[in-house]
């Protein structure tokens, strides 16, 4: 699964429990009409792929779902495992080459 939009939020790596277990939150802000915030957790050794990102980038995050459930109550997460920089379009890679006058066929 893959969510699209604007990255809102980079957290810092925390370690949880006592075995070391490392995640980092990174909230995504899709650009629907009603903006969602979406938060993503990336853990283990995908904590540093986010070190190359920073609020307002554009971004595709590939996520995986889990749930889980603690005490009868149900939980659920998106796992990022990849991101990428979605590239912003300019207006000149739109400009069209003009012919020399002699590549004219009139």
């Amino acid at each position: 699964m893959e969510v699209l939009g604007k990255v809102h939020v980079i957290g810092g790596t925390e370690t949880v429990g006592n075995k070391g277990f490392t995640k980092r939150l990174l909230v995504i802000e899709t650009e629907e009409q009603y903006k969602q915030t979406i938060p993503v957790d990336f853990v283990k050794d995908k904590t540093s792929v986010l070190d190359a990102y920073k609020v307002g980038d554009s971004v595709k995050v590939s996520v995986n779902v889990r749930g889980s459930e603690y005490n009868g109550k149900y939980y659920v997460n998106l796992q990022g495992w990849k991101i990428e920089k979605l590239g912003v379009v300019t207006a000149s890679e739109f400009e069209v080459p003009v012919a020399a006058e002699s590549d004219l066929p009139f």
